[in-house]
């Protein structure tokens, strides 16, 4: 284990563009899914759904917060609506499925969607049964990251000790509360759309481009 790592004993990750690559493009799916249900609820075209998605999502964190915010959306009929998609695009990558499991300590998802959703796209990714539990949306109180109430709630909740703990995310801006309470951060920057939005190196501690190799260096395993 890597030095700067070796404190740590619980692994808390992000899912999507995080334990699959960016270039994935499974959020493409759900774009599509996210403007068809923004039309339908404002009776627009779907460049103009397509532009208020994208605005809610920069101002809110996540566009069903800025559905709520703005229209009192029913959070579940929304989740289960955009997340109805194909999971074939995932693949299943054996060399980081090994290295999560080489993790010491407890493992756990922390996402903005759904516990149900998240179970797919684990399952697909041929992770079923590598993580302790998920910690969504819905137990967020569906205040989305990067408010800081989800992650001093995870902790509570699931009694970590942040200063043991490390944080994966392909989102620059959902890492700064994580280390405002001690975590240890990592960045994903593997293409996400506006990954790197307020990014800024004092609440950054290690950034990759991949997970893989990342995991395999601070297990002190080959890649």
């Amino acid at each position: 284990m890597r030095d700067e790592l070796a404190h740590v004993d619980c692994w808390i990750f992000d899912l999507d563009n995080t334990l699959y690559p960016a270039k994935t493009d499974l959020f493409a799916l759900i774009d599509v899914k996210m403007g068809e249900f923004i039309q339908g609820l404002l009776g627009c075209d779907p460049d103009v759904a397509k532009a208020t998605q994208k605005r809610y999502f920069m101002e809110h964190g996540t566009t069903l917060s800025g559905l709520m915010h703005h229209h009192g959306i029913e959070p579940r009929a929304f989740l289960d609506y955009v997340h109805d998609i194909s999971m074939d695009r995932l693949e299943v990558d054996e060399a980081l499925n090994a290295h999560i499991a080489a993790l010491p300590g407890r493992r756990l998802i922390f996402t903005n969607g759904d516990a149900d959703y998240a179970a797919r796209v684990i399952d697909k990714l041929g992770l079923s049964g590598a993580f302790e539990l998920i910690h969504d949306i819905h137990a967020c109180q569906y205040i989305p990251k990067p408010d800081p109430s989800g992650y001093t709630e995870l902790c509570r909740v699931h009694g970590i000790n942040p200063a043991r703990a490390a944080f994966f995310e392909d989102m620059a801006r959902n890492l700064k509360p994580a280390k405002a309470i001690g975590m240890a951060t990592i960045w994903v920057n593997n293409g996400s759309e506006a990954g790197n939005h307020d990014h800024h190196p004092d609440f950054i501690d290690f950034e990759t481009d991949h997970l893989t190799p990342f995991l395999a260096d601070i297990i002190g395993e080959k890649p």
